[in-house]
């Protein structure tokens, strides 16, 4: 049985790292998935110990699922131990929605574009 793999959405991240407004800024673009969630794990826990101010710029972020909120969870538990602020900037409307659903968005520094209202 043939099956199309056409028709399947990647399961691919994208991560670009930079420093704006002196904060380490991870750029995440694609979707954030069970299948890509350790590659962001383990690229943002090398960042933690070289940085006061993490944010994860998640404007082309266009999917995220438990897995991938979990992840940002856990992200976020490991910076406050390492005294490390981790902020999310530039949701997208999809991530905004799941955010709220989960009662999460009170619970990260949110900023609005560009690291508006950074520390």
């Amino acid at each position: 049985m043939a099956t199309d793999r056409g028709s399947i959405p990647s399961p691919r991240l994208t991560l670009k790292t930079y420093v704006l407004e002196e904060a380490t800024v991870v750029h995440c673009t694609g979707r954030l998935t069970t299948e890509v969630t350790a590659q962001l794990k383990e690229e943002v826990k090398k960042l933690i110990p070289h940085t006061k101010r993490l944010a994860l710029d998640l404007s082309d972020l266009t999917h995220m699922d438990s897995a991938g909120l979990g992840t940002v969870v856990a992200l976020y538990i490991i910076a406050k131990k390492s005294h490390c602020d981790l902020r999310l900037i530039n949701l997208s409307k999809q991530v905004r929605e799941l955010m709220g659903l989960t009662n999460l968005l009170s619970v990260f520094g949110i900023c609005g574009e560009n690291l508006t209202n950074l520390p």
